[in-house]
């Protein structure tokens, strides 16, 4: 019986961080950027309780949460109108340094050009080029030119009557492993052992994503699949609970025979 109550424990406990991962996706569904996890189950030890015979006699121990697996699918497109937007249409990430000077990743590409000519997100996060130092885009400050554009290769060109000015261009990371990137939140990311190590370059070579500008990436989650697996977690933290209840009751009995 107390194994049926450690089991039904474990029970709980995996769903409701299933309910913790599902909550969050529906929190996030129109977060920019924001990319769907899953939650991993994995059965628990067994215990062997006979090796006699033809089939051993063993006893499942319960469930564990392995991980939480990102889903990278690409999310749908938004028009903002504003220059300085980008979605990337493929693989990639933006690479930014962080105002405390971290490296950083992000599939949003809500930017905005501050005032030293730097593409900025919300938290103050500068966007780097290809070579891996912060983009520098200080001449669109100076009067030289009217406005700018951002090309499918993030290429960012100087505007004005002479035509168009190549300034610097946005870089781009990929990694081995994607899942083991770190969430360290603003919908960014931090490199870890489990991703690898980042590989740069630039928007449509290879086998990095081209660049939209004017655009950002929206959430990837599917709020119609979030909703059904919220049910599939609320029901099985029910039907564990149902487990530790009936233990106990059956324990009960067990303790009234004996008086």
């Amino acid at each position: 019986m107390l194994r049926a109550l450690y089991t039904g424990i474990s029970g709980l406990n995996a769903h409701q961080q299933m309910l913790d991962v599902t909550a969050n996706n529906i929190a996030n569904v129109n977060t920019v950027g924001f990319k769907s996890s899953t939650t991993v189950f994995e059965d628990a030890l067994s215990q062997t309780l006979s090796a006699s015979g033809a089939n051993s006699n063993q006893v499942g121990l319960g469930v564990t949460v392995t991980g939480t697996n990102l889903n990278f699918t690409q999310g749908s497109q938004q028009a903002t109108g504003v220059a300085s937007n980008m979605m990337i249409r493929g693989d990639g990430f933006f690479m930014l340094q962080s105002p405390s000077g971290q490296q950083t990743y992000t599939r949003n590409g809500a930017f905005t050009l501050d005032q030293s000519g730097h593409l900025v997100t919300a938290d103050g996060s500068q966007v780097e080029g290809a070579d891996g130092t912060v983009l520098d885009l200080s001449a669109l400050q100076n009067g030289t030119y009217k406005s700018y554009t951002i090309d499918a290769t993030g290429t960012v060109y100087g505007v004005n009557a002479s035509g168009n000015t190549a300034l610097g261009q946005v870089g781009l990371a990929t990694f081995a492993n994607p899942n083991g990137l770190t969430k360290i939140g603003d919908s960014q990311y931090a490199e870890s052992n489990k991703s690898g190590a980042a590989s740069t370059g630039v928007p449509g070579a290879g086998q990095f994503g081209d660049i939209a500008s004017g655009y950002v990436e929206m959430s990837n989650v599917d709020l119609s699949k979030e909703l059904t697996g919220l049910i599939v977690a609320q029901r099985g933290f029910q039907a564990n609970s149902k487990v530790i209840t009936t233990s106990d009751e059956v324990l009960q009995t067990l303790v009234n025979l004996k008086n």
